[in-house]
C-alpha cells in the first residue's frame, strides 16, 4: 500500500515491566462521574441522582505521555485551562453490547491521566448549546502516565485519587465515589459504539478542578496504579 504522504505519528503509552508500548486508537471520556464534581460544576440534578453516563471524545493524537516529567504546552485561545485527574482504562480487546460481568475481560490495564480542559471555551459552548470539542479535544489535552497491566495490579475499585499543583493539594478523592463503575462504563459505552483494542477511557474526576498557568508543576496519582508528573510550558 502506498500513501500520498507519510502516515501521521501513532500515539502510544509505555507499559510497566517491559519495553512494549500500548498503541492508542480512540479516547473516550465520561462526564460528571463523581457527584462532588457535578455539584462544583453546577450540575445539581446529576449530583442528586444517578443518570445514565454521558461521553465525549478526544482525538487519539491528543494523548501525550512519558516515563519522566511530561511537558504539556499551554494551549492557545484560553485564559482558563483546568486540570482534571482521572483513572484511565486501557482496553486490550473490544466488542459491542458487552455485558457488565464480561466488561473487565476487555481491560489490558490502567493508568493515571489528566483530562485538560479549556474551561472558558467549554463554558461558552455549553451556553450556546454547541459541542465541547474545542474545549476538550485540543492538542496535548489527554495526558497519561505508564500503563499498569491488570494482570499485575488487578482492577482497582477504591483508593485515593489525588492531584497537586506546585505542591498544593487541589483534588483528593476516592475511586469508590464514582457514580458509574468501570465495568458499567464499558458496558454502557459498548452499546453506542464498538470498542476495540487500543481504546482509552477516562473515567471522570473528583471535585477540586481548577486553573493552571505556564510553569505550574502537577503531580497526580491513583492508589494501586501509580503517579505522574507534568509541567505546563
Amino acid at each position: 500500500m502506498a500513501f500520498v504522504f507519510p502516515p501521521h505519528f501513532h500515539a502510544a503509552l509505555p507499559v510497566a515491566g517491559g519495553t512494549d508500548f500500548f498503541p492508542v486508537r480512540r479516547v473516550y471520556c465520561v462526564g460528571r462521574n463523581y457527584a462532588d464534581h457535578a455539584r462544583e460544576m453546577g450540575a445539581l440534578a446529576q449530583a442528586e441522582g444517578r443518570e445514565p453516563p454521558f461521553f465525549f471524545m478526544k482525538p487519539g493524537d491528543t494523548v501525550v505521555s512519558g516515563e519522566g516529567e511530561i511537558s504539556v504546552a499551554y494551549p492557545p485561545l484560553t485564559r482558563n485551562l483546568h486540570h482534571e485527574i482521572e483513572l484511565v482504562v486501557a482496553l486490550g480487546s473490544g466488542g459491542a453490547n458487552v455485558a457488565v460481568d464480561q466488561a473487565k475481560s476487555l481491560i489490558f490495564g490502567y493508568a493515571v491521566g489528566l483530562d485538560l480542559t479549556r474551561r472558558d471555551i467549554q463554558a461558552l459552548a455549553k451556553e450556546k448549546g454547541h459541542p465541547w470539542d474545542m474545549g476538550k479535544g485540543f492538542d496535548q489535552s489527554a495526558v497519561a502516565g505508564i500503563i499498569q497491566p491488570a494482570a499485575r495490579v488487578g482492577h482497582p475499585a477504591s483508593g485515593r485519587i489525588w492531584l497537586t499543583v506546585n505542591g498544593e493539594i487541589r483534588q483528593d478523592g476516592d475511586l469508590s465515589a464514582m457514580s458509574w463503575k468501570v465495568a458499567d462504563i464499558i458496558a454502557n459505552l459498548s452499546t453506542m459504539v464498538r470498542l476495540e483494542a487500543g481504546d482509552l477511557i477516562y473515567t471522570g474526576t473528583p471535585a477540586g478542578v481548577g486553573p493552571l498557568l505556564p510553569g505550574d508543576v502537577l503531580e497526580a496519582g491513583v492508589a494501586g496504579v501509580g503517579t505522574l508528573r507534568a509541567r505546563i510550558v
